[in-house]
């Protein structure tokens, strides 16, 4: 049986009243949200966009690690997000990053309630290293049930702001 992860809240130590469903939808100058289309150059506009708003906000060391984990994180939404054609329709695939000091909070929320699960890497496979370099590029990763179904996950960074 897969246990509960830690939330991406409790990790920071944020109140859980304000979760992903509420980030979806924000909009202030901490916070991007992105909706993207399940589709593979989905993959590289949630590169375009990690990179310019941490460059925005002034932590472009960040973007080479985060930009490979939203690369990885994107993928893994666009290839194992299956669910029913109405909920797909209804629930996109959403990159969100959120800047709290001094951590950048990177999420991909997908309508699938598959729980993401590590396997171990196989190198020369061409896939099944995903949450493997998501851990290794990050602090930690989870990720979090969405009130509306499905799930994020998450990818935390620290940098200097």
């Amino acid at each position: 049986m897969v246990e509960e992860p830690k939330s991406a809240a409790d990790y920071l130590q944020a109140t859980r009243e304000s979760g992903f469903d509420e980030l979806l939808v924000t909009n202030n100058s901490d916070a991007t949200a992105c909706p993207l289309p399940r589709q593979a150059d989905s993959v590289k506009t949630a590169r375009d966009v990690t990179r310019s708003t941490l460059r925005d906000w002034g932590l472009s060391e960040l973007s080479d690690d985060a930009a490979l984990v939203v690369s990885e994180l994107v993928t893994n939404a666009v290839r194992y997000a299956l669910c029913p054609p109405s909920r797909v329709e209804v629930t996109p695939i959403t990159l969100v990053l959120l800047r709290l000091s001094p951590h950048v909070l990177l999420a991909v929320a997908d309508p699938s309630d598959e729980i993401p699960t590590p396997k171990e890497p196989d190198f020369i496979s061409e896939n099944g290293r995903g949450l493997y370099i998501v851990e290794t590029y990050s602090e930690c990763w989870g990720w979090d049930h969405l009130n509306r179904g499905g799930k994020a996950v998450w990818a935390l960074f620290s940098g200097t702001v």
